[in-house]
């Protein structure tokens, strides 16, 4: 396991403290289950906005596709 040394102001470490005594944890186990928590925020951030873009890049064709068949369906049959 990788390591790293973080400074913090003081009233996030204290707050940071009492919630891992809350919850029966060391504040290293705290801290790295709210790393965990935020990279997997970030991920489903990063995966809507791609879809997102995805969607907007193939709303023109698909817009396109829906009038080729909006007058496909109002041309009268032969």
């Amino acid at each position: 396991m990788g390591a790293i040394s973080l400074k913090l102001p003081e009233d996030v470490l204290e707050a940071s403290r009492r919630c891992a005594d809350t919850l029966h944890l060391s504040r290293a186990a705290y801290i790295r289950q709210a790393i965990k928590h935020m990279n997997r925020q970030t991920q489903a951030i990063l995966r809507a906005r791609r879809l997102t873009d995805a969607s907007k890049k193939v709303r023109k064709e698909s817009l396109r596709v829906n009038r080729e068949f909006a007058a496909v369906e109002q041309t009268p049959d032969a």
